[in-house]
């Protein structure tokens, strides 16, 4: 049964489980595209919120949920994990933030260590709990700028497939005032240190340098020096090093800096631990075999993704130039605000420039079918070098996802050993799930998390490739007796000599015996129960692929409904806002509000049709609730979700599309003509920008500019705000003025 990627819209959804069969993993339920041979397999399912998977060399497999579960399974074949160790108390799960990085001491399990990386549940100097999970309690909720909170690395000993002790904490660190660009990732090198990574904390929608939120700049950084610019921080003598925008190299059993960082000699702690800075997102990293060098996928703003390359990660540290470069030119939005570090920065060293980027609004391969415009890297796996079950040409590649485009890339070396080459890249896995995590695992094969629950791998098959089951079954719930059709048609085998010849075989209640043999046949259920159906789709040589799904007759689903906000209703930044609703299940009757849970995401979308999601918060087991209306750039809306299960699992989900009030902006220049900057847009003056109700912008214009042999120098903005400055977006259209005088050039 087909999954959505994204719920949008308003629309009613029921979904069924569906169950793999024993011994060989269920095929993938969105219709990912491969290279010839390939096949996306499913191997764990029914997770939550899974973030990142780790193998051990015992054959268990380790998986974070972003709540701040770890669940490890025995092997690829366990269905049923184990929860490991449970740090839903301490971990914040909001917006982007949570359980997101996971590692295994490289002796594993002889060394019984697991690392994890994670936002913690307080701001600086507080316990967890504090938010609960809930920023509704400050102005503008999570986004607003007031709901702060940390980073916390800690390790867990293992005793078996349990944690065993307390959680023994490493680092404490990373103020974050904004719900992205949290914590990232872990990992270790071949040197044995443990690596760590981490965004900036920053806004997203917003030129953050320090002055956002109220009152301004929480984290305490000196003036001009702190939201996205704490990714420079170890450049500043004004505070100590904070580790925000950057990769850490750590002694393991400590936390503190290792050994032979170029910066050990720093009377700054954390300085001493930075191995590369100038960092926005670097969500995922991923070492080179047989190298020393660290390779992060930093997520981009508005321009640019990148991949950055840490060739000796105990030299000089390289600066990768956020938020003053993105990609590999100068970030506009930072450099029309004349910050110091930045143009300390433009004026000395520079950047280390990316690996290699891609354009949010150019394809990675030309004719590929991946998406545009709301991209964001979200996972990164080096191929071995030698051995494995892929071609040769795969050995020594770089494969990287982007969680927005839904597509996995591999960058092959152009010769055998040598680096990735930026030249030779091949589209690997076209409408991929929700890619947050890649690692090889058993095999050989890519594995990776997808954030809506199931952990997935790429098999390659050199001679014959198994058929892939794609079993449709309607209805699967209703009265008894309940009569039912099978269709088997969207099976498919990419292998041309099995083209038009598989087989079908079917087993209704799943008793080990055959009943039916077509592509499509139906069969009547006669009495209330719980079934299981079986399709088999055999080819031409014997191989097979089984998909089953669980047929309800005498039960049907519950029907959930919400009842406020109606979808009339319209939303500002700022605005409280609350719902309620209810669920009747024709066996049950009414539900208990236990029965029912809330999601609240928005839909950051790069055009007004293009969107991808973030959860913003969830609520489990209440009939009503309330949150805030966040802030976020436009175009974007929010989705709430009310989802009710019935007493035998069924469940049925809806979902209310609340859209923003906007209004539109106009700046412009007195003479005209001139590039004014706001948020991430810089153009010609006078132009419009339609934004949310109440929503932060930092508008700048430049110091000066120049027309022929006239000079002008900035004198004021018509609303009486400084060269840079914060706007609240009004409730009615405006324009904003800057104006400028004329001067004689020796005296500009």
């Amino acid at each position: 049964m087909r999954r959505n990627r994204w719920l949008t819209g308003i629309l009613t959804v029921s979904l069924v489980v569906v169950t793999a069969s024993a011994g060989w993993p269920e095929p993938a339920a969105q219709a990912a595209t491969v290279p010839t041979g390939f096949q996306e397999q499913i191997v764990f399912a029914g997770l939550s919120q899974p973030t990142n998977i780790e193998f051990a060399a015992n054959g268990k497999v380790f998986v974070a949920e972003k709540g701040g579960k770890i669940k490890v399974f025995d092997s690829i074949a366990d269905p049923t994990p184990t929860v490991f160790a449970d740090l839903s108390a301490n971990t914040h799960n909001v917006w982007d933030r949570g359980l997101l990085g996971l590692a295994l001491a490289p002796g594993f399990p002889a060394d019984p260590w697991v690392y994890v990386l994670y936002t913690y549940d307080a701001p600086p100097g507080q316990s967890a709990p504090y938010w609960n999970d809930s920023c509704d309690s400050v102005a503008g909720g999570a986004n607003g700028g007031k709901c702060l909170v940390t980073g916390r690395l800690s390790r867990l000993q293992a005793n078996g497939d349990v944690m065993t002790g307390t959680e023994q904490v490493l680092i404490q660190d990373w103020c974050q005032q904004f719900p992205s660009h949290s914590v990232g990732d872990l990992g270790f090198g071949a040197d044995g240190k443990l690596y760590a990574t981490s965004g900036d904390g920053a806004s997203f929608s917003a030129t953050d340098y320090g002055q956002l939120g109220s009152p301004a700049n929480p984290c305490g950084d000196p003036a001009n020096e702190g939201g996205a610019l704490r990714s420079q921080d170890s450049r500043s003598a004004a505070d100590p090093t904070g580790l925000n925008g950057a990769v850490l190299r750590l002694e393991p059993a400590t936390g503190a800096a290792a050994a032979g960082n170029a910066n050990i000699g720093s009377a700054d702690l954390n300085t001493r631990r930075i191995v590369a800075q100038g960092l926005r997102n670097p969500f995922r990293l991923t070492v080179r075999p047989g190298t020393s060098e660290i390779w992060t996928g930093d997520v981009g703003w508005t321009a640019w993704e990148d991949i950055e390359r840490i060739v000796n990660p105990t030299a000089t540290p390289a600066n990768f130039g956020w938020p003053c470069y993105e990609g590999a030119a100068r970030n506009t939005s930072y450099d029309s605000a004349n910050l110091p570090l930045c143009e300390t920065l433009y004026t000395g060293s520079g950047q280390t420039a990316p690996y290699f980027t891609y354009h949010h609004n150019a394809a990675v391969v030309d004719g590929e079918t991946c998406a545009s415009g709301g991209d964001s890297l979200s996972g990164l796996a080096f191929y071995p070098t030698s051995g494995g079950s892929y071609p040769p040409a795969y050995q020594g590649a770089l494969f990287f996802a982007d969680n927005s485009r839904g597509c996995i890339w591999a960058m092959k070396p152009a010769t055998a050993g040598g680096l990735p080459s930026t030249t030779n890249i091949a589209t690997f896995v076209q409408s991929a799930a929700s890619v947050v995590d890649m690692a090889i695992g058993p095999g050989g094969e890519l594995y990776y998390a997808d954030i809506n629950g199931t952990v997935r791998r790429v098999r390659y098959f050199p001679a014959n490739q198994p058929p892939v089951a794609q079993l449709s079954a309607t209805p699967v719930t209703g009265p008894a007796p309940l009569t039912v059709s099978f269709s088997g048609t969207g099976s498919t085998d990419t292998d041309p000599a099995d083209q038009g010849r598989l087989t079908y075989q079917w087993d209704f209640t799943n008793d080990g015996s055959w009943d039916a043999t077509t592509a499509t046949t139906s069969y009547t259920y006669p009495t209330s129960g719980t079934h299981t159906a079986k399709l088999r789709v055999t080819d031409t040589l014997g191989a097979y692929d089984d998909e089953t799904v669980t047929i309800q007759p005498g039960n049907t689903a519950p029907v959930a409904v919400i009842d406020t906000p109606t979808a009339a209703v319209t939303w500002k930044v700022g605005d409280p806002l609350s719902f309620t609703g209810h669920a009747t299940d024709p066996q049950q009757g009414n539900l208990p509000a236990s029965a029912l849970t809330w999601q609240l995401r928005i839909q950051h979308c790069a055009t007004p049709t293009s969107c991808h999601s973030h959860v913003v918060q969830n609520w489990n087991g209440t009939a009503s609730g309330s949150f805030i209306a966040p802030d976020h750039e436009y175009p974007s809306y929010l989705d709430l979700a009310l989802t009710a299960t019935d007493a035998t699992g069924l469940t049925h989900t809806t979902v209310r599309r609340l859209d923003p009030k906007t209004v539109q902006l106009t700046f412009a220049t007195n003479p005209s003509g001139v590039s004014l900057t706001v948020g991430s847009f810089t153009g010609v003056a006078p132009f419009s920008r339609q934004v949310i109700q109440g929503s932060v912008n930092t508008i700048s214009a430049p110091s000066s500019y120049t027309v022929g042999l006239q000079k002008y120098r900035f004198d004021h903005w018509s609303d009486g705000g400084a060269q840079s400055h914060v706007i609240n977006a009004p409730t009615a259209d405006t324009t904003y003025t800057a104006v400028y005088k004329a001067c004689l050039l020796i005296l500009c």
